[in-house]
């Protein structure tokens, strides 16, 4: 077993086929194929199924993926903190990211994050906080930007936004709700919310037991860009960060009525594996992403100041 033959295997499981596989580590298919079937001699197991949708990881290959991937990505690590002494930031990074930050924020941190650090490989994903934080700390993700909740976390975190949840309406809204509006004054409002494994569910139903306040939820959807043009063109009405709204609320087809007694907020933090710390490019890239989210979240103010 060599390293050659344990960055095919994580390139293959990645990719899910052997062209895509072969074309990302610049080798021809059967160099490849020949690598694989070598591994899987050497560990008496077969990793991979072929099928129509191209190659999947058996049991023992999605075992293999979890137990070399956070190694290879510790030696990737070791050599760009050794390189970047030169002034030249490389390596890998793997971030999770919640809904709401895909949807306002990644696509434009990204573009600036490629400008700046050409030789950094980016894999982000989105879902849900309690996915990241597992994939954490299976060290299939460097770190993960997620909500934090009133559970206790067993991972290091660092702070990367606090801001407020607002109540969303289209702007031509015509119910006349105030701004700001008590969070009791919620009750009988046509929501649609995030699911219950969504985090930001779980900090609006924590309040809501608090005050003893019952909401009327009766539309559920986790696409936060999904909610968002629901409340566009309809009378629906969510709770949600602003960042997830801030295109809607800039070019006003949207707007926000902040919450209060009490206000409703949400904390992202970003979490890493105490095991491995964060490399160079991973801590740029936080600020970079910390960055854009703290102008997103300026909009709520840019709209009350209009």
């Amino acid at each position: 077993m060599d390293l050659r033959q344990l960055n095919y295997f994580l390139s293959l499981c990645e990719e899910g086929s052997t062209t895509r596989a072969a074309r990302r580590m610049n080798v021809v298919q059967p160099a490849l194929s020949m690598q694989i079937a070598k591994l899987e001699d050497e560990l008496g197991q077969k990793l991979f199924e072929r099928s129509s949708q191209g190659m999947t990881p058996t049991p023992a290959g999605q075992l293999a993926y979890r137990l070399f991937s956070p190694l290879l990505r510790d030696l990737s690590d070791a050599k760009q903190q050794v390189v970047s002494r030169s002034g030249e930031i490389s390596g890998r990074i793997a971030v999770g990211l919640v809904a709401s930050v895909t949807t306002s924020v990644l696509a434009r941190a990204l573009a600036i994050f490629a400008r700046q650090h050409p030789e950094v490989e980016v894999s982000a994903c989105d879902g849900y906080s309690s996915a990241h934080l597992d994939q954490v700390r299976s060290g299939m993700l460097d770190f993960a930007i997620v909500n934090k909740t009133r559970r206790r976390l067993d991972l290091p975190f660092m702070d990367v936004l606090h801001e407020e949840m607002v109540l969303v309406t289209k702007a031509a809204n015509g119910r006349g709700l105030p701004s700001p509006i008590l969070f009791r004054d919620l009750v009988g409002l046509p929501l649609v919310l995030p699911s219950k494994n969504n985090g930001l569910r779980t900090i609006i139903d924590d309040i809501a037991e608090d005050e003893d306040v019952a909401l009327s939820i009766r539309l559920e959807v986790d696409a936060v860009a999904a909610i968002e043009e629901l409340v566009r063109q309809s009378d629906w009405v969510t709770l949600l960060p602003a960042i997830a709204v801030h295109r809607g609320l800039a070019d006003g087809s949207l707007r926000a009525h902040r919450i209060v007694a009490p206000r409703v907020t949400r904390q992202l933090i970003c979490v890493h594996n105490p095991r491995r710390p964060l490399s160079e490019a991973a801590r740029l890239f936080i600020d970079t992403l910390g960055s854009e989210l703290a102008d997103a979240a300026n909009v709520l103010h840019s709209q009350e100041n209009s």
